[in-house]
């Protein structure tokens, strides 16, 4: 069966609209991501039904708090029969270890854990607010190494720094691109967004359709 590397983002405000718009899709074709708007609106019942309709869902929800914390909501998502969730990896290695950890726990398959770096929406100068010296590029660098060190999966990153990330870390390690549009399409709050042919020419093992 051929890879399905294309992630549809559900950015719906409620379960309704979500639905609708999932009547018109192939599990076959591609998987859906779940983030915070749709979640918290529609809640874990709603994660569920979209697994039983056969789609793997990616459980967009950037968990970062102290480590029992995030460790127990990983649990809690992987009993949703999720296929991928992610945390914040400026939580830090005891934090992502964890969550790595906790999934050990979750009888049936286990879900892909990846790690946030920079967000796509930040540039040089809101790392520089933060007391970040360096670029975007940079500070991905060191959060994927760091995630690597934790034994996660892979990462989110924008493609510019695929290349980089994929000549360091390897082709086993997954990195997925969000915010992906087609050409002519507005980036919205997203500034450092690619092309899909050009993503997966970088590097990026799954692109998000959307934010």
């Amino acid at each position: 069966m051929t890879e399905k590397r294309i992630i549809i983002a559900l950015d719906f405000p409620t379960a309704d609209r979500a639905e609708h718009f999932l009547s018109n899709l192939d599990p076959a074709d591609c998987r859906v991501k779940i983030g915070k708007e749709l979640f918290t609106s529609a809640g874990p019942d709603f994660v569920r039904r979209v697994v039983e309709k056969g789609f793997d869902v990616f459980l967009d929800l950037k968990f970062h708090d102290i480590p029992n914390t995030v460790a127990g909501a990983v649990r809690a998502s992987a009993k949703l029969g999720v296929w991928m969730i992610n945390v914040h990896s400026s939580g830090g290695v005891r934090m992502m270890s964890q969550a790595r950890a906790a999934l050990e726990e979750v009888s049936g398959p286990r879900p892909l854990l990846i790690a946030v770096t920079v967000l796509t929406s930040l540039t040089d100068s809101d790392l520089a607010r933060q007391g970040l010296l360096c670029s975007p590029a940079e500070q991905v660098g060191r959060l994927a190494e760091l995630t690597i060190e934790a034994g996660l999966d892979g990462v989110v990153c924008s493609a510019a720094e695929t290349p980089l990330l994929r000549g360091k870390l390897g082709d086993g390690f997954i990195m997925v691109t969000p915010g992906i549009r087609r050409t002519g399409e507005a980036n919205g709050d997203q500034k450092r967004v690619v092309g899909p042919a050009e993503a997966l020419a970088m590097g990026s093992t799954y692109l998000v359709v959307g934010r």
